[in-house]
């Protein structure tokens, strides 16, 4: 069962989900330097902003095949990958074409509790403004699996005609919450408490 805005945030309070900063506003306030209302829950999701670091995956060197019999990709990453710092004043230009990884400005956990409550699951979804540009968040792997905690990675590749700016804490995605039937043993993923892009926890 998806939740509504209403349930996701009573989880936020009982502690079956937490986000880190907690996306606010609860309620539709007026931004009136905007002239537009604004919150960050719609009727089924939560918003999620980008953090302020871009990968972008380059070949080092000689051509080379990435090779998963060599390793889990965390710890290959930095191997082929590059990293940027971004800034409101400084942001990355997503050109058409342009694959690169990105990561929630906020840390998600979800929790397995065992305490008769109902444990969470999540899926990661683009928001249609972005994709109305050609713009992909979050392609082929949206799953959040209860107990998990962590900086979410968004694959984000560009196919409109024009250059997208990514910047820090744009709303860039939503998070949709479900509810899990019995409760799950635990299996940490090789991404569990990543703070990078690429996956890596510093």
């Amino acid at each position: 069962m998806i939740l509504s805005n209403v349930e996701i945030q009573k989880a936020l309070d009982d502690g079956r989900l937490m986000i880190k900063p907690e996306p606010l506003p609860r309620l539709p306030q007026l931004d009136e330097a905007m002239g537009e209302v604004k919150c960050a829950y719609d009727t089924t999701s939560v918003d999620l902003t980008l953090g302020d670091e871009i990968a972008v995956l380059e070949p080092q060197g000689s051509p080379m095949s990435i090779d998963f019999r060599h390793g889990k990709f965390a710890p290959l990453s930095d191997r082929f990958s590059k990293s940027f710092k971004i800034t409101p004043e400084q942001p990355f230009s997503l050109e058409r074409g342009r694959f690169v990884l990105g990561k929630t400005h906020e840390w998600v956990d979800l929790p397995i509790v065992k305490d008769g409550r109902t444990c969470l699951m999540a899926r990661v979804e683009g928001k249609s403004s972005f994709a109305r540009c050609g713009m992909l968040v979050h392609f082929t792997a949206p799953t959040i699996h209860a107990g998990y905690g962590g900086t979410i990675t968004l694959e984000i590749i560009h196919h409109g005609p024009f250059p997208i700016l990514l910047y820090p804490r744009m709303r860039i995605c939503q998070l949709v919450v479900e509810e899990v039937a019995g409760v799950p043993f635990e299996k940490k993923s090789q991404f569990h408490e990543q703070t990078r892009p690429g996956g890596q926890k510093g």
